[in-house]
């Protein structure tokens, strides 16, 4: 059973050509900055990954299935680097799980230092209701690649609430002998996520969607890293407050990604 609130297939599509717009304009504007002249002396970079699921803030973005992922980046010199990617279940390769598009600005603001600045823009054709959907604004201080610090304004593009949210995180990285390394991290956001309800009727339970809600919650995980080469094997230990398990909006306690580099 449909809730009445479901936008209706006119202005689904009308929704969704001005997603596109705005990932388009972003791409165009990242192709048309000044220093584009220089992409010679620039950096091109690809990853081809393959993950158990795929997760965002803790929250379980697809079913609990392989996903096939695939980025480019483009870094410059002067400390911009711009990027694309996408991911899709295996299983079900139509529509795509999640669609994104960044751009950022590094600065070395001290000798072990690092202030990066960032804006990115989130599509998940997947989630029908596009109520993850969003487009945010970043901070993060990076410490010797060991220690990172980030705050991020979040603006809803799609569900039935557009007001701004934050999130706050930290992520520690340490490396072990043997190509190995260990990862750390917690964070905490206040995320728009579809709200249901089970209808009962004389056929049985239904469940149906019922609007959105913020849910502010905290998320961490614990992680053992494998890398050699353009090779890479992370598996993690996914950690999430209760409350988004009993409503099965939590991704699993189990994280398992391949990663090739070139």
């Amino acid at each position: 059973m449909k809730q009445g609130t479901d936008q209706p297939p006119a202005r689904a599509d009308t929704h969704r050509r001005h997603q596109l717009a705005i990932v388009l304009s972003t791409l165009l504007a990242c192709a048309c900055m000044p220093w584009a002249a220089h992409a010679q002396s620039g950096n091109v970079s690809g990853t081809v990954a393959l993950s158990s699921q795929l997760v965002d803030r803790g929250l379980a973005v697809t079913p609990d299935t392989a996903v096939l992922q695939g980025a480019a980046s483009w870094a410059l010199p002067s400390g911009w680097s711009f990027g694309v990617a996408a991911s899709t279940e295996v299983r079900n390769a139509t529509p795509l799980a999640e669609a994104f598009a960044q751009a950022s600005r590094a600065w070395q603001i001290a000798p072990d230092w690092q202030f990066i600045a960032g804006l990115a823009y989130y599509d998940y054709p997947g989630r029908g209701n596009g109520a993850f959907n969003r487009a945010e604004g970043s901070a993060n201080w990076i410490y010797r690649d060991v220690l990172t610090l980030g705050v991020t304004a979040l603006a809803p593009t799609g569900g039935d609430d557009h007001r701004l949210r934050g999130a706050a995180d930290v992520d520690f990285h340490w490396p072990l002998p043997f190509h190995f390394s260990v990862s750390a991290g917690a964070g905490y956001a206040q995320a728009q996520v579809p709200y249901y309800r089970v209808y009962n009727d004389e056929y049985g339970a239904h469940r149906y969607r019922n609007g959105d809600r913020v849910n502010s919650y905290g998320y961490g995980h614990l992680g053992l890293i494998w890398g050699q080469g353009p090779w890479r094997v992370e598996v993690d230990r996914v950690l999430v407050d209760a409350t988004l398990r009993q409503d099965n909006l939590a991704a699993s306690p189990w994280v398992a990604t391949i990663t090739w580099s070139f």
